[in-house]
């Protein structure tokens, strides 16, 4: 599979890092092992394969299933913010953690809300008309054929590799942090492929998103996202760093605590609604998790969320993080998994959390 799936912008340890007030953890119902549906062993067999070295880097893993937790671990291991070094760090349920490029399928359900309230362009509108900043660039009859959608699906056909380093400056994650004006820097790549043609990961495409949210809203992407999002679903502790630019890093700078990352998955489930609330627009949700286009690595893609096929049955829906987070939702089998690990900036860092999942929350299921 194409590296790029698996990394987020990282490797900036310069960056400011907002503090969040330490509240308490939302509490979950519980669920057993046998009333959920897994093997008795399932949560001993995990913990044997982290003694064991199988699952290096893991540090944190949270299954909901009809809603409930059925399976909870966390483990100690060093650990990072945004490339910041944090030493070893003993995880646990109030331990925040980097989201990395799983901010990026976030920042499309804030979208989502935003074009819902009317602040943000709907997805067939023009791009460049939305940054009328830089007349030179909507002046190109080149750039009048992006859409906003083509941002959403990454496929706006703009040259953009991220799959150098994040420590080469010729990254255009790490240009793009460098510049002087980082949306200008993103909307001013030669085009090389028709818009729509093919999927291109981009950090550059969700920061313009950001942008938009933030711009339409009148207030920091952040503070949209705690007030729409995060305080509905009873979430009141989480971090987004900031990026060169002193605005919160759309496309990898979030920082939840993995039962609260879980709350997102289970929102997909319930179709965008939360105790009686519609919290996300639920076609919103349609539109979203609809496979727009592919992968270089065969995925599906909607809106700013990956749509796998693998698992027992099938997982439809995920998020994905350099280091091996991860967000999957399985509506089959009614189940969320939350995962967070260490293995940053690794290309087999995906490896830990894939095995995670596979073999031991969808292997541990009772047949």
């Amino acid at each position: 599979m194409d590296r790029r799936v698996f990394l987020a912008a990282t490797g900036a340890a310069l960056l400011a890092r907002p503090a969040a007030a330490q509240v308490p953890i939302r509490q979950w119902a519980q669920l057993s092992l046998g009333e959920a549906g897994f093997r008795p062993d399932a949560g001993e067999r995990i913990e044997k394969a982290f003694a064991a070295g199988e699952l290096k880097g893991l540090h944190g893993l949270v299954v909901l299933r009809h809603g409930k937790i059925a399976l909870e671990r966390y483990f100690p291991g060093a650990d990072e913010i945004w490339g910041t070094d944090r030493g070893v760090i003993a995880f646990n349920a109030d331990e925040m953690h980097d989201l990395r490029s799983v901010s990026k399928s976030i920042v499309g359900l804030l979208y989502g809300i935003a074009l819902a309230e009317g602040l943000v362009p709907k997805p067939e509108a023009s791009l460049l008309a939305s940054f009328p900043d830089y007349p030179d660039l909507a002046s190109d009859p080149a750039r009048q054929r992006l859409w906003i959608e083509h941002v959403l699906t990454m496929t706006m056909g703009l040259e953009w590799d991220e799959s150098l380093p994040y420590s080469d400056p010729r990254n255009s994650e790490i240009a793009m942090e460098q510049a002087p004006d980082r949306y200008r820097f993103v909307l001013d790549r030669p085009i090389i492929r028709p818009p729509g043609e093919t999927w291109t990961y981009s950090g550059g495409a969700t920061a313009l998103l950001g942008h938009l949210i933030a711009k339409g809203a009148g207030q920091r992407l952040g503070l949209f996202a705690s007030s729409r999002l995060f305080a509905p679903l009873g979430i009141h502790n989480f971090a987004w760093t900031n990026g060169f630019d002193g605005q919160e890093a759309a496309a990898s700078g979030l920082r939840l605590r993995p039962r609260d990352l879980a709350a997102i998955g289970q929102l997909l489930l319930d179709k965008g609604v939360h105790e009686g609330r519609q919290v996300v627009p639920a076609d919103w949700l349609t539109q979203s998790l609809t496979s727009r286009t592919k992968t270089g690595g065969g995925l599906h893609y909607g809106y700013q969320w990956y749509l796998p096929r693998y698992g027992t049955p099938s997982v439809r829906y995920g998020a994905f993080g350099n280091g091996g987070q991860r967000l999957l939702v399985a509506p089959d089998l009614d189940l969320v998994i939350a995962i967070t690990a260490g293995n940053y900036n690794r290309p087999d860092g995906w490896q830990t959390s894939v095995k995670l999942a596979d073999e031991f929350v969808f292997g541990g299921l009772a047949k």
